[in-house]
Parts: C-alpha cells; structure tokens; sequence
C-alpha cells in the first residue's frame, strides 16, 4: 500500500470496524456504510478513486465493496455489533494464532477471547500468524486444535478476506508451535 494510503487505512478500519458515529456515520446491521458520506467524512481520502485504491491495494483485504458499489465495510474485526452474514463452516484440523510473548501467559492459563471484537481471529498458515503476532513485540504463534473445537460444537466462520473467526478458544485448544 502506498505511505499515503496507510493514514487513510488506518481510519477506515477504526471507522468501519469500532466507531462509525466518531466520523458522524450510520452503519447498518450488515457493517455497510455509504461511500459517499464515507468520502463526506473524512480529508484523507480525496475521492472514489483513492477509497477505490485503499480496498484494492490492502495486503490484509479488510475492506469489501458492495455489489452495486454504493457501500464500503470492513471484512472482519469489529468491536460493534454487525451480522457479517458469515456461515458456519468446517476449518482445517489446525489453524494458528499470532501473539506477543508479552501475552502469552496469560493466553496459555485463560484460553484465546475476543477481546473487545466479536471474534477470535485465526489465520490458516503459521507465517501468517506470526506477522500478525510480530505488531505487538516478539511474535509467538499457537497451535490451534480448530477441528476437535469444531467437532465439539464450536462454530468457525471464513471472512471474506480469509481469516477464520470463533469464540473463545479454551487453553486446552492450543499448543505453542
């Protein structure tokens, strides 16, 4: 993504995912927020075409574009409440979590919880996972028994962007890679 982009990402993941009302936005049940009061709200992203270039040119795909092109939202990690109309479906036998050694102690004795989003987010690959735990000090990946949870009865859901999300994950669920 190009350095003047990254201010701009920065704001619509905030926005679209935690504080839409921050930027004077409705957000429907879906997560959807209207481009054009989306481009009314903010200096950051001068027109449609650079909002265009944002969702494009994100490594993470967090952002999706509707169908008929008039509503932008993030693909997962929200803090409010949104029904992303994700259904359950079956993940692989072992999916990996990125974390700190700073919080891995704690994850090892009380089990991997969403925090303040609607998810735990997993990634399919420990790579992944590791650069996901590498934002926030010396990365440590985990093991996560993803298809015992789900034989179990815990729900896992694909975003459109390729993370899996669940519930909570118990300490027994996880293993450190």
């Amino acid at each position: 993504m190009a350095q003047e982009n990254v201010g701009a990402s920065k704001w619509l993941s905030f926005v679209l995912r935690h504080d839409p009302a921050s930027a004077g936005l409705a957000m429907d049940a879906q997560g959807w927020v209207e481009i054009p009061a989306l481009l009314a709200a903010t200096p950051l992203i001068p027109d449609r075409e650079a909002l265009e270039a944002i969702v494009r040119d994100s490594g993470k795909q967090r952002f999706a574009i509707s169908e008929d092109g008039g509503f932008i939202r993030a693909n997962q990690g929200h803090s409010v409440a949104v029904d992303l109309g994700l259904v359950p479906l079956s993940p692989p036998e072992v999916l990996y979590h990125g974390t700190s050694e700073a919080s891995l102690a704690a994850i090892l004795a009380e089990g991997l919880r969403p925090m303040e989003r609607q998810h735990v987010h997993l990634s399919l690959d420990a790579e992944t996972a590791r650069q996901v735990g590498g934002r926030h000090g010396r990365p440590v990946v985990l093991a996560v028994a993803a298809g015992v949870l789900h034989r179990g009865g815990q729900p896992f859901y694909l975003s459109e962007n390729r993370v899996w999300l669940t519930g909570p994950v118990p300490p027994s669920g996880l293993s450190r890679t």
